[in-house]
């Protein structure tokens, strides 16, 4: 009995891992990251949508902060800032608190953008999910949520 679990068990952990792999190449197809992000010059990576959206989040943070929010280092966070800075869409300033401690914050054309980007991810996700449910949309949600926390935790004691 535990030999066709285990056989199952490699079965689906198989056809996870096609999955993700499949999804993480559709994702960054360039047609999609075109949709979603912008074309050309005006075109924003990956690192700087999501600067955008954990500063719209959180209004202004400190470097230190938004590279701990991102999980990324803060050599990364400091790259993705300087070309939104560079674009018009974030600007650095002193904090109101400590006058030591610089803060990001997403300018008014910042807000614009985002607010752009959030309308087209919203018409996206709901042409993706537009085969599936309602029961189902919320069921992927609930295991997709549960799936993040496990990278989470995995990453965490993985260290």
């Amino acid at each position: 009995m535990s030999g066709q679990a285990t056989a199952v068990d490699r079965d689906v952990h198989r056809r996870v891992g096609v999955a993700w792999r499949e999804l993480r190449r559709g994702a960054s197809t360039a047609a999609l990251r075109a949709h979603l992000y912008g074309e050309g010059p005006d075109a924003l990576d990956l690192g700087q949508v999501d600067t955008l959206d954990l500063l719209a989040q959180v209004g202004s943070c400190r470097m230190g902060d938004l590279a701990g929010a991102l999980r990324v280092d803060p050599s990364t966070a400091t790259r993705a800032v300087d070309r939104l800075v560079a674009e018009g869409l974030a600007a650095r300033r002193r904090s109101a608190a400590d006058a030591r401690v610089v803060e990001v914050a997403l300018t008014p054309a910042g807000r614009c953008r985002h607010d752009a980007l959030v309308r087209r991810r919203r018409e996206t996700m709901a042409a993706l999910l537009a085969g599936f449910d309602p029961e189902e949309q919320e069921q992927l949600a609930d295991l997709l949520e549960r799936l993040v926390a496990a990278v989470d935790d995995f990453v965490a004691t993985a260290r």
